[in-house]
């Protein structure tokens, strides 16, 4: 599988979000009552809007990005490396910004990677982009191409192989490829409460990282190589 993919032009994705708010009270009253409409049809167990409120990073609409974490493949003295950087703060438009600079660097063909990233990611960059005035960047833009147009590779959308049905999570991906596993610290159902109550965003940025170096692995895999010695990965501080 993806044997033509130019490594050296593939950039792994992963973000980390969380509610606007900390708390479902804390949102104006229209925005409440929106939250109610839109998550009315998915809420179980008897669960009020603000009892739901927990998921609300999940939305673009009631959520928002604190985190952006980068991997990119480089050779060095004919070995592989990948070096990760990252992108974070409170304010969600500057890190954006910071994002948008590192993509305004690259040539259109940039590839983008990410896990879930066509549900998820990459149209939850677009989408909060969009709130915060932030053009979208070109490799980005989809509006009007052809799939074959799209230089997005989806894990997950490729584990499917034409099977719509399934959904695989990245940690059983790394499971059964036999790669250290992402979530041995947290998981995405903790991010909420570590950034707002224990305030230990660099705990987050840790575990967004570990996504991206998880799925770059898992790309390795698609294209029938071995994974990249932990010695050949840099995270930039």
């Amino acid at each position: 599988m993806l044997k033509e993919v130019n490594l050296n032009k593939v950039f792994v994705i992963d973000i980390e979000t969380v509610p606007l708010y900390q708390f479902f009270e804390e949102m104006p009253q229209q925005m409440q009552s929106l939250w109610d409409t839109k998550t009315q049809l998915l809420r179980k167990d008897h669960k009020t809007p603000s009892d739901f409120y927990e998921r609300a990073g999940i939305w673009a609409e009631f959520g928002k990005i604190i985190c952006i974490s980068v991997g990119l493949f480089h050779h060095q003295k004919g070995e592989l490396h990948f070096r990760v950087n990252s992108y974070f703060g409170h304010d969600e438009a500057d890190v954006l910004r910071q994002f948008n600079e590192l993509m305004a660097k690259q040539p259109k063909d940039q590839i983008l990677c990410a896990h879930n990233g066509k549900e998820f990611d990459f149209p939850y960059l677009c989408r909060r982009m969009l709130v915060n005035g932030i053009d979208i960047p070109i490799q980005l833009q989809i509006a009007g191409k052809k799939p074959w147009e799209i230089l997005h590779i989806d894990t997950m959308e490729l584990w499917k192989f034409g099977d719509y049905k399934n959904y695989t999570s990245l940690n059983l991906l790394a499971a059964i490829f036999n790669i250290p596993t992402p979530k041995d610290d947290i998981d995405g159902s903790m991010v909420k409460d570590i950034y707002y109550q224990e305030k230990d965003l660099p705990r987050i940025i840790t575990y967004c990282q570990k996504d991206v170096i998880t799925t770059a692995q898992i790309l390795l895999r698609f294209k029938g190589l071995p994974s990249i010695p932990t010695e050949n990965i840099t995270l930039v501080k």
